[in-house]
């Protein structure tokens, strides 16, 4: 029983992620953009993003953690850091190895955003593209259910829908929204005053 709970858990965690992700690498373009959608202002967008990427982060550690206690995945603390060295099926399961060290980098360059600057911090956030296709190969051939009909349907479309996003992002029709400076002179009563300080995000 408790092994059909953390397979169980395993799986739901995996394919929760993948959307989350998804979710997440959309609605971070959409934000860079500063276009909102019908009825989704600007900074709906900012927090689905932020929102997406926390619980994308949640439900991968809740995946690792399951398959972990479950004895049927065999998963080991190597497998979890170190890509390609698994006994089963080595490679698609190094590649979500692989998925969750990028992951780790760019969190943890976000958390020390401050600290590092906003150029490496943009220069590591772009792994988020290289990521994605990676966790998702790894949840097609890897996952228990990559093979099953409503799993590549559901893995198509978000597919379709990330690489319109990405095209978008990469082609000249793209242009980033001026973000504010320093938001807090418009605070200020002389602020009407002052010629307003912009750059791009």
């Amino acid at each position: 029983m408790f092994d059909d709970v953390m397979w169980a858990f395993g799986r739901g965690s995996g394919i929760a992620d993948l959307v989350l992700l998804t979710v997440s690498l959309v609605a971070g373009i959409l934000t860079r953009s500063g276009r909102a959608l019908p009825g989704i202002p600007r900074f709906a967008l900012s927090l689905i993003h932020r929102n997406a990427s926390l619980l994308a982060v949640a439900f991968l550690a809740l995946h690792i953690g399951t398959l972990l206690l479950d004895p049927f995945a065999k998963l080991t603390p190597t497998d979890v850091v170190v890509p390609f060295l698994g006994t089963d099926n080595p490679f698609w399961l190094g590649m979500g190895t692989l998925a969750l060290d990028l992951l780790i980098a760019i969190v943890v360059t976000a958390l020390a955003r401050r600290v590092i600057g906003v150029r490496a911090f943009k220069a590591v956030h772009w792994l988020a593209y290289a990521m994605w296709p990676v966790a998702m190969l790894h949840g097609v051939f890897e996952g228990t259910n990559g093979a099953d009909a409503w799993f590549l349907a559901g893995a198509a479309a978000a597919t379709l829908l990330v690489i319109c996003a990405v095209l978008w992002r990469l082609s000249s029709r793209f242009q980033e929204a001026p973000r504010r400076s320093a938001p807090a002179a418009a605070m200020r009563p002389t602020a009407l005053a002052e010629p307003q300080i912009w750059r791009a995000s």
